[in-house]
């Protein structure tokens, strides 16, 4: 292993004059500090990370926890959140909470035993007012950026966002437009503020229309695509009469879509289908689907920013950033409003 002393030996400088080259120290030459630089490169030196992390006080790691990586909702703000991370001088560790509390505990345990210097978490929503383990991450002073909506248990945290709920309401608002009245809504997570939010928008859209939302064209549906399948079977046995399906994301979207297609439904023609997210996969599905378009990689960008400011001591706002729709070839006047 290279050491700080082989370099002072080949360069003909001191230890230090080679320590202080390789921090930028200002009281060394350009001239000095750059042939230190590349000898350094040349000999294959690797700095200490855990020394430096002693001295400083410091791992320049930063913890991410999300429920699972294959989300595709995911994708964007992890990658913005790992490029900052990266142009930061930090390393990112991921775990997985499978959605699960338990398992979310247990990964922000281990990502404090080792040492990180912030956390990013997309929260695993529970009814219950507190969490302990935020109260404990909360007591540690900890830097944590919450990925998406406050929940009570973690309402004390600096968070970003995406305002689902005008989101959402604009989508409605399309399908309304188009000459849709039934409206059915294929509801995400239960208790999760996001999915609270979406089905909010939905029915705001639907009372200044002067139609009174109907809970029976409301189906519990989750987030995945099995889940968007299974609510569909649900719809079809019920003979839900609708026109349009509105769906919390794209996957429950394209899972129901999937089983409407599959019925021999014909989209849009005879029942237009909208998502929310607009993850890749929505536009190059059977139909490409119309769906709400989220700012990830921006909120993965807020995120950083959010972080620095913690970690400088300063007090970030927390960021809501605005959502906007996408319009494809899922959606369409239902067949009574053409004219």
């Amino acid at each position: 292993m290279v050491r700080l002393k082989d370099i002072a030996a080949q360069a003909g400088v001191s230890v230090m004059t080679v320590s202080k080259s390789l921090r930028g120290a200002p009281d060394i030459s350009a001239r000095t500090k750059a042939r230190v630089k590349v000898l350094a490169q040349q000999m294959g030196y690797m700095p200490d990370t855990m020394a430096q992390g002693l001295r400083n006080r410091t791992t320049k790691l930063l913890g991410l926890v999300l429920s699972n990586v294959i989300n595709p909702i995911f994708a964007r703000t992890v990658s913005a959140i790992e490029e900052g991370a990266h142009e930061w001088g930090y390393d990112l560790i991921l775990a997985h909470s499978l959605n699960l509390p338990e398992r979310e505990e247990a990964c922000i345990r281990r990502l404090l035993s080792r040492r990180v210097d912030g956390l990013f978490i997309f929260p695993v929503y529970r009814l219950a007012p507190s969490a302990s383990i935020y109260e404990e991450l909360w007591h540690r002073q900890t830097p944590t950026v919450i990925l998406g909506q406050r929940a009570p248990f973690c309402a004390q945290f600096y968070n970003v966002e995406t305002d689902d709920l005008t989101g959402s309401y604009l989508m409605t608002r399309h399908l309304l437009e188009l000459g849709h009245k039934r409206i059915a809504f294929l509801s995400g997570i239960g208790g999760s503020p996001w999915a609270l939010e979406r089905l909010e928008g939905y029915r705001r859209a639907l009372r200044e229309a002067a139609i009174e939302p109907d809970d029976r064209l409301v189906f519990a549906a989750g987030a995945t695509i099995e889940e968007g399948e299974k609510a569909a079977v649900q719809m079809i046995q019920e003979s839900a009469s609708m026109t349009a399906v509105q769906a919390a994301n794209d996957l429950v979207a394209m899972g129901a879509a999937n089983v409407f297609l599959n019925q021999g439904v014909k989209i849009p023609e005879e029942l237009s289908i909208a998502g929310f997210g607009n993850i890749m996969m929505s536009q190059h599905f059977r139909v490409p689907l119309s769906t709400v378009r989220q700012p990830k990689f921006r909120l993965g960008v807020a995120a950083i920013e959010s972080m620095q400011k913690l970690r400088r001591g300063e007090h970030p706002e927390p960021k809501r950033l605005a959502a906007e729709i996408i319009v494809r070839a899922s959606t369409a006047r239902p067949k009574a409003a053409v004219s």
